[in-house]
């Protein structure tokens, strides 16, 4: 929904410019004044907030970020190395199941008391899996600010792992799975990340059956104990505070928490994969294929990391993208299709998909490949440009309106390597870039011959419209 919702306005913003262009020849000669519309004002891009920045005598750190506006204070709880990196292959997907249970009983209470607990405090508080760590956010009316600071650190580090909850957890994670793995966006996605980074801990973030059912609750607290250190932990605080109370709330909180052990490793950087796949997975029957295109991209804190995202944008970022007007708009072969870089701490992909019909499998994917080449090669024009720069921008901007968006943002960026800077240099950055820089980019990572494709779909349907596209590999499961 808000994909859509940004999309519709950007549609608005610029509707007008194309009809203002005949209204001059009209106003004159009819003789009324002439209403063309001004020109678009200059973006606006997020400047950055006052960061007071601290670190704890146990290498914590904490940042607080004083906003005026409504009586809420807004926490977030960031674990670097915590996440689906650090699962290892015996184990795929165990971070969501580590997530998950962190707010489901804690030393002090069980999952029914930690949930009134936030609710008497006009808050939440939960936590989410990432690549690359975890994060445990909460909330709260100012007036309970230290309450549920103590809160917040009694779920992140006392969580007690009931084996009520754990079999609970499991059995709804076997059912999710299950019905994850009757859709082929769920196969396709899975098929592509291990095609781009192979044995790396990335490629291999979809839980499994097999994991799922070993989970146990020893498991969990061990786990928990490695992964989660004040070493590798960023608390951001956001809200009508004093910078001098949040650090003392968070001293209070978390001053006393220990680190257990080494740290686990850092993830190192995915290799390339030798030579890009052909993977078809069989769905017999099936009336319609779905594709997914991809190779390896780079790190979110890579030197070129900001015309790429304005590349992805360009390419299969947004309805008026050129893959989904290509395939969409003018091909009619399918609803919607995107294409575009996902980047992590140490390293990323490329990957474009979409849905079609069985008959234009294969010319969705020379249309995919021709796209991918195009964006490589030609310059892109410089109303294009201007768009997609007012896309990014004016999207960036709206989904970092309310503070907590802030404090996720400046959270996520931590763990992927950015500085807090970036969360006010992104816009001006994406300004700057040139429709040379976006070839260059776009030749270096998009490059067709690079390209590793996964089709889900009934072989006897779409295996020779595949042929020309190389040797594929067919998969039952």
């Amino acid at each position: 929904m808000k994909k859509l919702m940004l999309t519709l306005a950007v549609s608005m913003a610029f509707a007008p410019g194309a009809f203002a262009a005949e209204a001059p020849a009209t106003a004159k000669a009819s003789g009324a004044p002439d209403h063309a519309m001004p020109p678009y004002g200059q973006d606006k891009p997020i400047p950055t907030p006052t960061i007071v920045k601290k670190t704890l005598a146990n290498g914590m750190t904490v940042w607080v970020v004083p906003r005026k506006g409504l009586p809420r204070v807004d926490y977030v709880l960031a674990v670097r190395g915590a996440g689906y990196a650090a699962d290892g292959r015996a184990n795929p997907g165990f971070a969501s199941l580590l997530a998950g249970m962190i707010n489901e009983g804690s030393a002090k209470r069980d999952s029914r008391a930690i949930a009134e607990a936030a609710q008497g405090m006009g808050g939440s508080v939960a936590a989410g899996p990432a690549s690359d760590g975890i994060f445990v956010q909460a909330n709260a009316v100012t007036s309970r600010a230290a309450d549920m600071m103590s809160l917040l650190a009694e779920v992140a580090r006392t969580p007690s792992f009931p084996v009520k909850e754990v079999e609970l957890a499991k059995a709804n994670a076997l059912q999710q799975l299950r019905a994850a793995e009757a859709t082929p966006r769920f196969r396709a996605e899975r098929a592509i990340s291990q095609a781009v980074y192979g044995e790396h801990p990335y490629g291999h973030t979809q839980p499994t059956a097999e994991a799922i059912s070993a989970v146990t609750q020893d498991m969990l607290r061990t786990e928990h104990v490695k992964r989660f250190r004040p070493d590798r932990a960023l608390l951001v605080i956001t809200g009508p505070v004093k910078e001098a109370e949040a650090m003392k709330l968070a001293q209070a909180a978390f001053g006393d928490w220990k680190a257990q052990g080494p740290a686990l490793p850092e993830t190192a950087p995915p290799a390339r994969a030798a030579n890009p796949s052909r993977i078809l997975l069989q769905r017999g029957g099936s009336v319609q294929s779905t594709i997914r295109v991809g190779g390896p991209g780079i790190a979110a804190s890579a030197a070129e990391q900001v015309p790429l995202r304005l590349a992805s944008t360009i390419l299969g970022g947004g309805f008026s993208s050129r893959v989904n007007i290509n395939l969409r708009e003018q091909k009619g072969y399918t609803y919607g299709a995107s294409a575009g870089a996902r980047m992590n701490r140490a390293g990323g992909a490329i990957v474009g998909g979409a849905d079609v019909r069985n008959e234009v499998t294969g010319a969705a994917l020379t249309e995919y490949l021709n796209e991918y080449k195009r964006i490589g090669s030609d310059l892109v024009p410089p109303d294009e440009m201007t768009m997609n720069k007012r896309y990014v921008a004016g999207g960036y901007l709206i989904s970092n309106q309310l503070q907590g968006a802030v404090a996720s943002t400046l959270a996520q960026n931590w763990l992927i390597g950015l500085p807090p800077e970036f969360l006010g240099q992104y816009v001006p950055l994406i300004q700057k870039v040139t429709p040379q820089q976006v070839r260059d980019v776009s030749k270096k990572y998009f490059a067709p011959e690079a390209q590793s494709i996964v089709v889900v779909g009934d072989p006897a349907a779409v295996g020779a419209q595949l042929k020309p596209f190389g040797e594929f590999k067919v998969v039952e499961k």
